[in-house]
């Protein structure tokens, strides 16, 4: 077994930083995936350090090489301006990035104007992150093979790779995998309004969004982490973790910041086509990992009851839009 302060103090070394220095070594929780640590020098700088599983570790096909598209995400978000940690040093099993202020954002430790401002001041940030635009479309990592050359090809491998691993795990899925791929296959036509490749984040929830209080009391974002699920593609797609098990379309606020930034935010008939695409997207990946994971039972009962009806809920809209008579959300 590695000794976590002798691969500190390694890892710390081969940056260029003092390995004498690491005075404070903790785990961080709520990561799924990678192991996660702090380290604290003896001046007070702090920085986060991610292990990868072991290979052989069981996962979804396109958490291969996943530390890749995290620093990929840092990279582009330091020419923002957009707080995020910064990258310092990378391995083939390491990410070594600086710490952001702040702690994970707690609806119950704030006002609602609070609430309000947060939201307004992520959509400006989710604005600036999708000025970045990138080489091709899909992961960086190359889990799913080289970046393709328009947005159908990249996201029908990403929702196909899916669709195997809920195959291969024998996933709880409330359709079966050939209804929900029939699905989602009848509306990729609706893929190609989108040109440009731009830097999507994917896991914008509140879990990854750190909350700051210390410069001068007013809450602010201290930082948007956990880069790792990142991809080149259609800012839609940004907009389901956001409003995770909701609608963006009801984050008035949200919106407000990021049209404020210069984001544009249509929601007629193919935009919401897309982002029900990206709904069910989510929501699959949610529902199959709770397997490799080895969730638990009340994990896999959640997973069953909050989010498997949202995945149906955005099947459903799919075919009532291509239909026609879907109604406005």
């Amino acid at each position: 077994m590695v000794d976590s302060w002798e691969r500190a103090r390694h890892i710390l070394e081969a940056a260029g930083l003092d390995p004498g220095r690491l005075a404070h070594l903790a785990p961080l929780t709520g990561g799924t995936y990678n192991t996660v640590e702090e380290l604290r020098l003896t001046d007070g700088t702090r920085y986060v350090l991610k292990i990868p599983p072991a290979a052989a570790t069981p996962g979804l096909r396109h958490e291969r090489r996943l530390l890749v598209s995290e620093a990929e995400f840092y990279r582009s978000a330091a020419r923002t301006g957009v707080p995020a940690p910064r990258l310092v040093s990378m391995g083939d099993d390491f990410l070594l990035m600086t710490a952001c202020p702040g702690d994970s954002w707690d609806d119950g430790s704030l006002t609602d104007a609070e609430q309000a401002a947060l939201r307004t001041e992520l959509g400006r940030h989710t604005a600036r992150l999708h000025r970045v635009t990138g080489p091709g479309f899909g992961y960086p990592s190359g889990a799913l093979g080289p970046l393709a050359s328009d947005w159908r090809t990249a996201f029908t491998t990403m929702f196909d790779a899916v669709l195997d691993d809920a195959r291969r795990y024998g996933a709880r899925l409330p359709r079966t995998v050939d209804a929900v791929a029939r699905t989602a296959r009848s509306a990729y036509g609706a893929l190609d309004e989108v040109t440009v490749p731009c830097l999507v984040h994917f896991d914008l929830w509140r879990g990854n969004i750190l909350v700051d209080r210390s410069a001068g009391g007013d809450a602010r974002i201290g930082g948007l982490i956990d880069g790792e699920r990142m991809f080149w593609g259609d800012p839609l797609a940004e907009f389901v973790s956001p409003a995770l098990l909701g609608d963006i379309k009801r984050d008035e606020a949200f919106l407000a910041g990021y049209r404020e930034a210069g984001g544009r935010a249509r929601f007629d008939a193919p935009a919401r086509l897309r982002l029900a695409l990206y709904r069910a997207y989510l929501y699959l990946i949610m529902l199959v990992e709770t397997i490799p994971r080895e969730a638990g039972e009340e994990r896999e009962r959640w997973a069953q009851d909050t989010v498997a009806p949202e995945l149906v809920a955005a099947l459903d809209e799919v075919e009532a839009l291509l239909s026609g008579s879907a109604q406005p959300r």
